[in-house]
């Protein structure tokens, strides 16, 4: 079956950790299986459509609300999820509806944890990689909040 990228799609390491919007069809689920990307996380209030048509993709489902930042405790279960997928060398993706807001914050976290940037360098460096992310005064406030508590 042809698989196709989701919208927005972006690596920010490398079969290891995948941004995107929100995947809407059944080759999309197949692009990213085909990538090494087993876990699929989900920032939505509600789950992805279609996802069941791929059952070999593990969803994780952490609601957080359009435009609000992350709770520590959904961060830190975010990053429990990445880091034991990696382990496992599993990959994870994750998307909030276009993949900008919830998504780049919750990168720019993995950024700090992973690479120990400080919140604004994380912050500058997944807004390199994928224009438009982290649209919030919260959401930036939440990645320094996040790089203070694990200094």
């Amino acid at each position: 079956m042809a698989s196709t990228p989701p919208h927005n799609f972006s690596w920010v390491e490398p079969g290891k950790l995948a941004g995107m919007a929100l995947p809407r069809m059944t080759s999309e689920y197949h692009y990213l299986l085909d990538k090494g990307i087993v876990h699929l996380v989900c920032l939505c209030e509600r789950k992805p459509p279609y996802y069941d048509t791929c059952p070999e993709l593990k969803l994780h489902h952490i609601k957080i609300p359009d435009f609000t930042p992350p709770s520590a405790n959904q961060i830190d279960r975010f990053l429990s999820i990445v880091e034991e997928a990696n382990a496992k060398g599993e990959g994870v993706g994750v998307h909030c509806m276009h993949g900008h807001g919830r998504t780049g914050t919750m990168l720019a976290c993995f950024l700090v944890k992973t690479k120990k940037m400080s919140g604004i360098d994380a912050i500058n460096k997944i807004r390199q990689l994928r224009k438009g992310s982290i649209e919030t005064h919260e959401q930036e406030k939440a990645v320094v909040q996040f790089y203070q508590r694990t200094k």
